[in-house]
């Protein structure tokens, strides 16, 4: 499948903790701990929010592996964000081009996945009839990500994050159980905003994908103050990743199945989630 991860706190460079944790998302590109497969070399991308910007996430993505892209590691060292999302794909099918990599953006809007819609190819067509003939046009790939995507922006991501993706993963239950394909739905998505990040672990056989949030910024610092990408940032300041940075005890806490984040956290650090019938 795909790696990814979301921050959102501080102001910080993108490289602090896309390429200098120990089991950084670069590491994690070619020596996946947890995914599906070890290597995750089918293209990658980056996508932040600047505080000079108009309120969109500009977007850097290409087909090459993420271990080597010396564009990526430029970028990295010199982009200063307070919420940006990484991701390094392992394609399940679909074609690899640039269109078909992560991060994807509409508007304010920003996505990315790791999972699949089992028989994509089934579906599709009843999947892409769903959207909004308004937005459909926007669509430029083929994966199912982005299909997923586009229906949850239909489905209301302006109104209701939790409501349009759960009405959305209502209907890809719904078309797979109509289609005979009996757990038609695993993900792990997250979805900004350009003011919060929210994070989704759900399949439709409740054996997600693995994915964790930090604990918070104070915590961490006292527990471990030798971590230098810490120093300095504020409280609220989390991540979101599909596998710990690191081995170091008290940081990471796994996301429960079925269930979602949202950062800057309210008073719990997650909630239950529940696909809606549409």
């Amino acid at each position: 499948m795909c790696r990814w991860l979301a921050y959102s706190g501080s102001p910080i460079l993108l490289d602090s903790v896309l390429y200098r944790p120990e089991h950084s998302l670069i590491n994690q590109s070619h020596r996946a701990r947890m995914g599906v497969e070890t290597v995750n070399g089918d293209g990658f991308g980056i996508g932040w929010y600047s505080a000079e910007g108009d309120g969109t996430p500009a977007v850097f993505r290409d087909i090459g592996p993420a271990w080597n892209n010396r564009n990526l590691q430029e970028l990295s060292a010199h982009v200063r964000s307070r919420l940006f999302f990484a991701h390094v794909r392992a394609s399940t099918g679909t074609a690899i081009q640039q269109s078909n990599c992560h991060p994807f953006r509409h508007g304010r809007w920003m996505w990315m996945h790791n999972g699949s819609i089992t028989d994509f190819h089934r579906l599709r067509r009843d999947l892409c009839m769903a959207v909004d003939p308004v937005i459909f046009p926007a669509m430029e790939g083929s994966t199912d990500s982005e299909v997923m995507f586009y229906l949850a922006v239909t489905y209301g991501l302006d109104q209701d994050v939790p409501g349009a993706v759960a009405r959305m993963a209502g209907l890809v239950e719904r078309l797979g159980k109509e289609h005979g394909v009996p757990h038609p739905l695993q993900m792990t998505v997250a979805v900004a905003d350009g003011e919060r990040v929210w994070a989704f672990r759900y399949s439709s056989e409740r054996r997600s994908r693995s994915l964790f949030y930090s604990s918070k910024a104070e915590t961490v610092r006292q527990l471990h103050p030798e971590l230098e990408y810490l120093r300095g940032v504020s409280d609220d300041t989390r991540l979101i990743v599909s596998e710990p940075l690191g081995d170091l005890p008290g940081v990471w806490n796994e996301l429960p199945e079925a269930s979602y984040a949202v950062i800057p956290s309210g008073p719990e650090d997650y909630l239950p989630f529940v696909p809606e019938p549409v």
